[in-house]
């Protein structure tokens, strides 16, 4: 029985020491775990309505956006970008694709870059570049970049360096035309 008192008292000692050792300091982990470059916020398969006064105005899809909120507000869409515009009606009538995009909220400037294409369905012309800027405050779509415009069963193709349009890509200026612009005889 004796034994058992002399047992007692150390594993209680060590019990305790066990107990009131363990400490979490909150600093202490978040420096260990904390990334200043990670995103705020992460999502996969995002899709974005944009509505004005109860009607779709734009559709954004991407595979996945990081969202940073220090030093701007921007998110960040990776892997895939699709931004579908629709008319009055709610019919999709043009749609820019690219592998990179960003949101600028401070400025409403959306950023479509690598692989870009800006399609309108009605008259069948589509514009492709590396780079390309929509403001969403004004609807003015635009690039410094080399462009190519192509006109679908018409025969149309035109290059040139700069371009500004609307997001419905219906009318566009070629600041600068560059190299042959083949026309149909129409």
């Amino acid at each position: 029985m004796n034994v058992f008192k002399i047992f007692r008292i150390p594993v209680f000692l060590v019990l305790a020491g066990i107990l009131f050792s363990c400490v979490n300091d909150m600093d202490t982990i978040q420096k260990v775990t904390f990334d200043p470059n990670a995103p705020d916020e992460a999502s996969r398969n995002l899709v974005v309505f944009y509505n004005d006064s109860g009607y779709a105005k734009v559709e954004i899809h991407a595979t996945l956006a990081e969202t940073y909120r220090t030093p701007e507000h921007i998110t960040k869409l990776k892997d895939g970008l699709q931004v579908d515009f629709f008319n009055k009606e709610g019919i999709i009538t043009s749609s820019l694709t690219s592998l990179y995009g960003e949101i600028n909220y401070s400025s409403g400037l959306i950023v479509a870059k690598d692989s870009v294409i800006l399609r309108n369905f009605v008259t069948k012309k589509q514009l492709e570049t590396e780079e390309l800027f929509w403001n969403q405050n004004d609807d003015v779509v635009y690039t410094e970049k080399n462009v190519i415009i192509r006109t679908e069963g018409k025969g149309i193709t035109g290059r040139g360096k700069g371009l500004r349009t609307t997001q419905s890509f219906t009318k566009y200026v070629i600041k600068n035309p560059i190299g042959k612009i083949d026309l149909d005889d129409e």
